[in-house]
């Protein structure tokens, strides 16, 4: 049995009572207010959950990371970079980057991020702690993502792409414009190939959140993100991965 979170909105059980399988599930109840969803991730858990469940909480082990400067990059994509014509930017549509996350996974096998959720994040990005990068083709939003920012950890939630490669440039996107503030990891939660394609590694989950601990701190400057254009990925990278 899982427990039941309580009223109080910093409350979590140790993720060390987070159940093998399903791989995470810690606890389930509480609420998606700002204090309990920030407690959360600076404590290695997010929710997850479908419109037929209760609100549930998840902290798996092994996490599936991006360590900023060994983000794949293939020389087909280092070709696209090139010939692109996307325009980036930062915090400038963080509502509808949800939006089409939320409609990517309806197409496709129903959502997690529903409409609580969407309303949850919003508050959360209102509040200064979740944060959208977005990819544009003239004025046309074509791809973006959004995650959580604990310290120097940008947890990622999700991401989009109505055309080929939007996704993924967002992805760079983030690394270039926040590697230089001090990012020390990209969290991406749950491993599965095509992170791994990327470049995503696992680590366990005691190290993941003896880093994220030692990271809550060390924050990240309010001037990387205030909603601006941002550049493009750089062509040229410390690609560790080869």
């Amino acid at each position: 049995m899982i427990p039941r979170l309580p009223a109080q909105p910093d409350y979590f059980p140790p993720v060390t009572q987070a159940l093998r399988e399903p791989n995470g599930l810690l606890a389930f109840g509480g609420d998606l207010s700002v204090p309990r969803l920030k407690a959360a991730y600076e404590r290695g858990i997010f929710p997850w959950f479908t419109p037929q469940d209760p609100i549930l909480w998840w902290s798996p082990d092994p996490r599936a990371v991006f360590w900023p400067e060994t983000l794949h990059v293939g020389m087909t994509m280092r070709k696209f970079l090139r010939k692109s014509c996307f325009r980036y930017s930062v915090n400038r549509d963080f509502a509808q980057v949800i939006a089409q996350c939320a409609a990517l996974q309806r197409s496709n096998q129903g959502t997690w991020i529903t409409p609580d959720m969407q309303a949850a994040y919003l508050e959360l990005h209102q509040a200064g702690l979740a944060h959208s990068i977005e990819v544009w083709r003239g004025k046309q939003l074509v791809g973006g993502l959004y995650g959580v920012l604990s310290g120097s950890v940008f947890c990622g939630e999700s991401m989009f792409h109505t055309e080929t490669n939007a996704s993924k440039c967002a992805l760079l996107a983030l690394r270039d414009h926040l590697l230089p503030a001090g990012l020390t990891l990209i969290d991406c939660q749950v491993p599965n190939s095509h992170l791994e394609s990327l470049g995503a590694q696992t680590m366990n989950r005691n190290d993941f959140i003896g880093h994220l601990q030692h990271q809550i701190a060390h924050r990240i400057e309010v001037s990387y993100l205030v909603p601006q254009e941002i550049p493009a990925p750089s062509i040229v990278i410390n690609d560790k991965t080869g």
